[in-house]
């Protein structure tokens, strides 16, 4: 049975699929669910994640059914939103984005939030969301400027990546780390264990 099992990552991230493989979980395909991640009026951040992240599971779930070798997956999907108090910030692409973004966490709490969401291949759908709260030092202009040029921030939530530059700039972190990289790592493989599929199957392969 457990040679049958496929799992199917529906996300492009690189963060996503390295913290996998960190977990010694190699998906057997990335399919990217592109799905419309405007929030809803007066909607919670945390609301939105688990939103999305049900959406994309959703969608990745359709695009297989034409699929003999991938229909019976288990279906992976995780969407993360930071947000100060209810105020959602955006992926960010400009230069713009991430100006405001730093400055509107400088010297501040935030909270990170990650849906997951999946989909089992018996078509069972089982949800989680996690929360981090990080409290940035205070940024100097000089600092957001050197980090807005390093580009390290385009296309993360929050405008910035915990996992490079911007780890210098976190005085305290409550809670997963790896859900603030863009996975929490404890709580999919905990899902993923719960529901059947051999998470620890390929430890072995990957000792020295």
């Amino acid at each position: 049975m457990s040679n049958l099992q496929k799992l199917v990552l529906a996300s492009g991230s690189p963060r996503r699929i390295e913290l996998l493989q960190q977990a010694g979980i190699e998906p057997d395909r990335v399919l990217p669910a592109d799905v419309d991640e405007t929030p809803l009026r007066a909607e919670h951040p945390r609301s939105l994640a688990k939103r999305l992240s049900k959406d994309k599971a959703e969608k990745a779930l359709i695009s297989l059914k034409s699929e003999e070798d991938y229909a019976p997956a288990f279906i992976l999907a995780a969407d993360t939103v930071v947000a100060v108090g209810r105020r959602i910030l955006p992926k960010a692409e400009t230069i713009d984005d991430a100006v405001n973004c730093l400055g509107l966490l400088s010297g501040r709490s935030h909270r990170v939030y990650s849906g997951i969401c999946l989909i089992t291949p018996g078509g069972k759908m089982r949800q989680r969301l996690v929360e981090t709260r990080v409290r940035f030092k205070r940024l100097p202009r000089e600092e957001i400027d050197a980090y807005v040029a390093s580009g390290e921030w385009r296309g993360k939530a929050g405008g910035y990546a915990v996992q490079g530059l911007a780890g210098s700039f976190v005085v305290k972190l409550v809670g997963s780390y790896t859900n603030v990289v863009g996975l929490p790592l404890y709580e999919s493989v905990a899902l993923l264990s719960g529901e059947g599929f051999k998470a620890h199957q390929n430890w072995h392969a990957s000792r020295p």
